[in-house]
C-alpha cells in the first residue's frame, strides 16, 4: 500500500488512503466493479505506464502491466462511512477471489502430476527393456514384454490428461460458482454501506 497523501483544493480536503491491486487480465473488471463497491476508485493520476496493454489502455485503467496481469492503482476517502465493514467485506472478497484461484489451479495441477507419474513409470519399463536387450545373452522376451507397458506408459498421459483435468474442473465447478455467489453478496452488502 502506498502512504496516504493529502490533497487540498481551496478550502476542500480530502485525504486519501491508496492500494495497488494485483489482477490477471480476465479478472481486471470483476477486481474494478468489485472494489467500488467498498468505496475504492481509480487513481486517476497514477497514469498509464507505456507497456499497458490494448485492453487496459481502451479502459483507461490506471495499471502496471506483467505477464498476464495488471496492478491496479486505487484510491478512497479516509473518512468513508462504515470504513471498518467495508474493509471486513474487502478482506473477505479478496480471501474468496484467492480459494477461486486455487480452485482454478488445482485443475492443472492434479493432472500434470498424475501424467507425469504414469510417464515415469512407463520410462521405468523402458529402461528395464533397455536392460534386457543389452544383457549378455540379450532376453528379447523380456524386452517387448517390458517396452509395451513402457511405450503405453509414454503414450497415454497425453490422453489422460484433458480426463483429468475435464474430471476435477467437473468437481471444482460448483465450489467456483458459490464463490462467486458469495463475491456477488458481499459487493452487494458493501454497496449498501456505501449508499
Amino acid at each position: 500500500m502506498i502512504p496516504n497523501e493529502v490533497t487540498r483544493g481551496g478550502s476542500d480536503y480530502i485525504g486519501y488512503d491508496y492500494k495497488t491491486v494485483t489482477a490477471d487480465d480476465e479478472n481486471i473488471s470483476l477486481y474494478l466493479d468489485a472494489y467500488e463497491n467498498f468505496g475504492w476508485e481509480l487513481d486517476d493520476q497514477a497514469g498509464l505506464p507505456s507497456n499497458a496493454g490494448p485492453r487496459v489502455r481502451a479502459r483507461g485503467i490506471p495499471a502496471r502491466r506483467y505477464a498476464g496481469a495488471a496492478a491496479l492503482r486505487l484510491k478512497r476517502d479516509r473518512k468513508i462511512p462504515n470504513k471498518a465493514e467495508l474493509t471486513r467485506l474487502q478482506q473477505h472478497f479478496e480471501a474468496c477471489m484467492d480459494c477461486i484461484a486455487e480452485l482454478e489451479k488445482s485443475k492443472t495441477d492434479r493432472a500434470t502430476i498424475l501424467s507425469i507419474l504414469i510417464g515415469i513409470i512407463g520410462a521405468a519399463f523402458m529402461a528395464g527393456a533397455v536392460f534386457a536387450v543389452t544383457a549378455e545373452p540379450p532376453v528379447v522376451w523380456l524386452c517387448v514384454l517390458l517396452g509395451v507397458p513402457g511405450l503405453i506408459g509414454w503414450a497415454v498421459p497425453y490422453y489422460l490428461f484433458g480426463v483429468f483435468i475435464r474430471k476435477r474442473t467437473a468437481e471444482v465447478a460448483p465450489h467456483i460458482e458459490k464463490k462467486y455467489d458469495e463475491i456477488h453478496d458481499i459487493c452487494e452488502k458493501g454497496n449498501a454501506l456505501l449508499h
